[in-house]
């Protein structure tokens, strides 16, 4: 019987490992070949921004978040802490944030005033990063609060900077859609956490990002 357990344990961690290496394989090569086409430089672009599709359009806002730091570890931040929780977590929470972070774009682009968005931002990769470096497992309502909260930040502060030429859907889809990729290339990162060296190096881009938060919480505060 002894026997049996352990090849019964084998069958079932084996094929866990296969899909996983599958999947962080594959989301790998997807990151590859998508991030080059957000990443063109604005002046190859020049002339997309100048028919007015890219300047307060779809292009720029799919290059916004990843304009600012704070934006980019703290949206990376919830596709790590998703692959940590697992199912349902690992889907849900990269789909609430941008749906309620297109929410608080409407709101800044409309003027709707809000409080302290950079430091709602700061604190963000602070909290979420924190989360992911102590691999904290609260209940799922709660991580979806947390992370609906301080997506209406981030979504504010995307809706003010768009241009006054712009045209918000466009400009929204944009960032809905880089924010939907950085949480891809936390999840990809996250998945490490089936191996126990790949979790220490999860739990280490936690702390990286914590790390981001309280600079420019710090900078915020000076200011």
């Amino acid at each position: 019987m002894t026997g049996e357990r352990r090849t019964g344990g084998v069958g079932t961690s084996t094929p866990r490992r296969e899909v996983a290496a599958h999947w962080i394989t594959s989301l790998l090569l997807q990151q590859f070949f998508v991030w080059p086409l957000v990443l063109v430089p604005v002046s190859a672009l020049a002339h997309i921004d100048a028919a007015g599709a890219g300047a307060g359009g779809f292009l720029s806002g799919l290059r916004h978040p990843i304009t600012g730091l704070d934006h980019v570890v703290a949206m990376v931040a919830v596709g790590l802490w998703g692959a940590q929780l697992g199912p349902p977590a690992l889907w849900l929470l990269p789909v609430v944030f941008p749906l309620i972070m297109a929410m608080g774009g409407v709101a800044g682009v409309i003027g709707v005033a809000l409080p302290g968005v950079g430091l709602g931002i700061a604190f963000s990769a602070i909290l979420l990063g924190g989360m992911v470096a102590a691999e904290a497992k609260p209940p799922l309502w709660m991580a979806i609060i947390m992370v609906g909260v301080f997506a209406i930040f981030h979504g504010h502060a995307h809706g003010t900077a768009m241009p006054a030429f712009g045209v918000p859907i466009l400009f929204a889809s944009g960032f809905v859609v880089a924010t939907g990729l950085l949480h891809l290339l936390g999840i990809v990162i996250g998945l490490l956490v089936s191996w126990p060296a790949g979790s220490r190096v999860v739990r280490g881009a936690g702390v990286t990002v914590v790390l981001v938060g309280g600079y420019f919480v710090a900078s915020y505060l000076r200011n």
